[in-house]
Formats: structure tokens, C-alpha cells, sequence
């Protein structure tokens, strides 16, 4: 059969690229079933730009201490991550005292129905999995049911840990 109408060049290379950031994404779900503290970072891709992160941070430190690596205070950052459908971004709050985690908030904002299930697990599970735990110990990587999110996650920690070098 000989097509008649072509698919634009732009809309084919978008879509190999995007099945390259899904393939080199469910590479990473592969993993263990536990949070690691040993887990090697994530490897970013050149290929899918829409895979790699974007972090952006702001710092809340209106009674911030120095109390050792990291000031103590509040701060925020947005992670993002690649999904097969998407790229999602999560918010992550984080208060630091003493270089440990005393307090976490994330807030997700999916864009796809699986996403949102997802998020919502990872969001009712992350507390149990940081809080108590120095900040430069914690890299998660799935937590309850949810190994996707885990990848924003962990680039908004890096940015608040850029944030609050003390």
C-alpha cells in the first residue's frame, strides 16, 4: 500500500524522542522495591529533552540557623519527570533542622490519569521514607508502588540542597 499523505518530519522525530525518553524512563522502574540511600543518581539523556529536569527553588529561611552542612529553615522546590504519556512535575517543601528532615510536603500537579494515582501514592508514603533522616542520606526510589515520581522527587531535594548549603 502506498501512502498518500506523509506525517510531518517534526511530528515523527518528536515522537521517536518521546519513545526514548519512555524507554530509557521504565529502564530505571526496574529497580529494587526499597528506598536505597546507595543508589546511584539518574543518568540524564541528551536524546529526550523532555526527560531531563528543571528544577526551580525558592527558600524560605525567616528564622533559618546554621547548625552544620545545611542552614536550617523551609524550602521549596519543583521536580520534574518523565512518564510514557508526560512530563510531571511534583513541588517538594522540605524543613531542615540540624541537617535532618523534619518535615515534608509534596504536591503533585499530574497531567495523566495514571499519574495522578501515582502521585498520590508516592505522596501518602514519602513522609515515612524522609522524615527523621539527614538530608544528604535520603535518595528514594520507589515508594509505595510509585518509581516515576521518585525521579522528580529526588531533583527538587538536589535544588533545595544547592539552597541550603550553609
Amino acid at each position: 500500500m502506498i501512502r498518500t499523505t506523509a506525517v510531518p518530519r517534526p511530528v515523527r522525530i518528536g515522537t521517536a524522542l518521546l519513545g526514548a525518553a519512555g524507554i530509557v524512563t521504565l529502564a530505571g522502574c526496574a529497580g529494587g522495591t526499597t528506598s536505597d540511600a546507595a543508589a546511584p543518581a539518574p543518568v540524564e539523556t541528551t536524546a529526550a529533552p523532555a526527560a531531563t529536569s528543571a528544577p526551580s527553588a525558592s527558600a524560605t529561611t525567616d528564622t533559618a540557623t546554621t547548625s552544620g552542612t545545611y542552614t536550617d529553615g523551609t524550602y521549596e522546590a519543583t521536580g520534574q519527570y518523565a512518564t510514557p504519556e508526560s512530563v510531571e512535575t511534583v513541588d517538594v517543601t522540605l524543613t531542615i533542622a540540624g541537617d535532618t528532615i523534619t518535615a515534608v510536603e509534596v504536591t503533585g500537579d499530574p497531567q495523566a490519569a495514571e499519574s495522578k494515582r501515582y502521585q498520590s501514592e508516592f505522596i501518602g508514603g514519602i513522609q515515612g521514607e524522609v522524615v527523621g533522616k539527614k538530608l544528604d542520606e535520603i535518595s528514594v526510589s520507589k515508594v509505595a508502588g510509585s518509581s516515576l515520581t521518585s525521579g522528580g522527587f529526588n531533583n527538587a531535594v538536589e535544588t533545595i540542597k544547592t539552597e541550603a548549603k550553609a
